[in-house]
C-alpha cells in the first residue's frame, strides 16, 4: 500500500504536538519534570514504541539555565527509528518553548522550528475543559512551507489501565491539528492521557493505534529522590503487606515482594 507523504508528515508533526501537550501539565505534577525521568509506551500490538526522556540540552543555553530536554524517539519493530526533541523552560507563566526538531524519515529530512523570544504555548493551570491552541511555521524536504496549528482541549478525567498498572484520575487530553503545504491540507484528532505524579501513560493517534505505557522509572523511584536506589527498597519493604499506593508500585492493591522485585529492577536507572 502505498501512503501519501502528507499523511507521513502529519503523523510525524501531530506525534510533535501530542507530547508536547503533556508537557503543559508539569506544574500539576501530571509531566513530571527532572532531568533522567524515563517513560516507554508500546503500541498494543507490539510493533512500535514510544520513549520519553528528559534531559540536559548539549546546546549552550547559558542565558537559559533552567532549558531542559524532552527527547521522545520512536520505534519500528527495531527497523525504524526517528527522534523529536523539544527545548523548554519552565515559569510562571507555564512552558516555554526555545525550540522543536522533528525528524519526519529519510524523504522529508529534518523540520526546525525556533522561537525568538520563547512562546508560552501552554499555560498554567489547566483544568477540566480548559481549551489552547498553537501555531508552528517550518521548511520540509519536497513540501516547502509547511504551516501546523492544534486546538487542545481537556476533556475528560478518567482511570487509565497499562501494562504498567492501573492510574487513577488521568487528564484526557484531545488534540485537533490541521496541516497545510502547498500540496495538501490534512486534518486529525487524536489523544493523550496524563497521570498524576507520572505522566503520559496512554496515546491514542488518529489511526486508532493505541500505546501505553510499560514502564518508567518513576513508578519505581518512590522516595521521590530523582534516582531509584537502595532507598527506596527500604521504603516499600518497610510498608509491606499494607496498601500504600506510593509503595504500590504495581497497582495490585497491595505492597508486596512483587513491588520489591520491579524496585530491584531498576536500581540505578
Amino acid at each position: 500500500m502505498r501512503i501519501a507523504p502528507g499523511f507521513l508528515l502529519q503523523k510525524t508533526l501531530l506525534l510533535v504536538l501530542i507530547l508536547a501537550c503533556g508537557v503543559s501539565l508539569a506544574a500539576q505534577d501530571y509531566f513530571p519534570m527532572r532531568f533522567g525521568n524515563t517513560w516507554v509506551l508500546e503500541s498494543q500490538d507490539g510493533t512500535e514504541r514510544q520513549t520519553y526522556t528528559l534531559e540536559a540540552p548539549e546546546e549552550d543555553f547559558t542565558e537559559n539555565p533552567d532549558v531542559m530536554v524532552l527527547k521522545i524517539t520512536s520505534d519500528t519493530l527495531g527497523i525504524d527509528e526517528t527522534t523529536t526533541v523539544f527545548f523548554v523552560e519552565r515559569d510562571g507563566e507555564g512552558i516555554k518553548l526555545h525550540k522543536l526538531v522533528a525528524e519526519l524519515g529519510s524523504v522529508f529530512g529534518i523540520a526546525r522550528v525556533v522561537f525568538s523570544p520563547p512562546v508560552v504555548f501552554f499555560p498554567f493551570p489547566l483544568k477540566l475543559g480548559e481549551s489552547w491552541e498553537l501555531e508552528a511555521a517550518t521548511e520540509v524536504n519536497l513540501l516547502g512551507p509547511v504551516k501546523l496549528t492544534s486546538i487542545s482541549q481537556v476533556v475528560a478525567l478518567e482511570d487509565v489501565v497499562t501494562p504498567a498498572g492501573t492510574f487513577k484520575n488521568c487528564f484526557k487530553i484531545r488534540l485537533r491539528s490541521r496541516t497545510v503545504s502547498a500540496f495538501v491540507i490534512s486534518r486529525s484528532t487524536s489523544y493523550q492521557w496524563l497521570a498524576p505524579g507520572t505522566g503520559p501513560v496512554k496515546i491514542e493517534t488518529n489511526q486508532g493505534m493505541v500505546f501505553e505505557l510499560v514502564s518508567s522509572n518513576l513508578l519505581y523511584d518512590v522516595t521521590g529522590d530523582g534516582v531509584v536506589n537502595i532507598l527506596d527498597m527500604v521504603f516499600a519493604a518497610s510498608r509491606m503487606g499494607t496498601e500504600e499506593p506510593g509503595a504500590d508500585v504495581n497497582n495490585d492493591g497491595i505492597v508486596n515482594v512483587l513491588d520489591l522485585v520491579l524496585i530491584a529492577r531498576y536500581i540505578g536507572r
